[in-house]
């Protein structure tokens, strides 16, 4: 099967995008995700799909913890930052929830202990059991389809 013919395809599936933080030894650290799902009621339990090279997979594996904030369609330019599409340095104010750093006006945030991993393919999915969590009332989220950030009408 062709890569790109598989990614393209993968675009087809629209999906929520998602900023995915971690402290330590007290600097926040975050990535721009869309690989997110809930797993579970019972526990309260998500996972991340993260990439091998990331260097947010050494962070998270290290702290033991991650927080979760779902984007706001507002939120475009937080996402680029945290994909590495924006170059130049911009200071993020991260607020503190559970002692994680989450983005502040998302949608919603969790905060989450690794609960489990497991390495599949070049990527590690971490289980994470959420702790805490917040939403945000009368925001629609930003959404990437065909490798485009989309808004709901």
């Amino acid at each position: 099967m062709d890569d790109r013919l598989f990614r393209n395809t993968m675009g087809k599936f629209a999906t929520g995008v998602t900023v995915i933080t971690t402290a330590v030894e007290g600097v926040p650290y975050g990535m721009t995700a869309n690989a997110f799902m809930s797993v579970s009621l019972t526990p309260k339990l998500v996972v991340v799909s993260i990439g091998e090279n990331a260097h947010m997979n050494s962070r998270i594996s290290k702290a033991g913890e991650f927080g979760v904030s779902f984007l706001a369609e507002d939120q475009k330019d937080l996402s680029m930052l945290f994909a590495g599409q924006v170059k130049e340095n911009q200071k993020v104010e991260f607020k503190w929830l559970n002692n994680l750093p989450v983005i502040e006006n998302a949608i919603a945030n969790l905060t989450c202990k690794v609960y489990n991993t497991h390495v599949e393919g070049d990527h590690t999915l971490y289980i994470g059991e959420v702790t805490d969590f917040e939403v945000v009332e009368g925001n629609n989220p930003l959404v990437f389809y065909e490798g485009k950030y989309q808004e709901i009408h």
